[in-house]
């Protein structure tokens, strides 16, 4: 499970990275490297995405984890 969740947050803070940049330089990373909405972009948006709403879970288990040490 650990490992899955480096892997997720490690894609999430790409992801959070590549919205910095839109949001500050009007850069988009993903789109530049390769193409605008293209199918590979689009896999790597839905990756991006999933592994946010993946992280919702690792909440429930640091409070579990810090709770547990109480």
């Amino acid at each position: 499970m650990k490992g899955l969740d480096y892997t997720a947050l490690t894609v999430a803070i790409i992801g959070a990275i590549n919205w910095g940049l839109i949001g500050f330089f009007r850069l988009d990373l993903v789109a530049l490297i390769f193409g605008n909405m293209t199918w590979l972009s689009r896999i790597i948006y839905a990756v991006v995405g999933i592994c946010g709403l993946y992280l919702i879970s690792v909440y429930g288990r640091i409070s579990d984890h810090v709770l547990g040490q109480a």
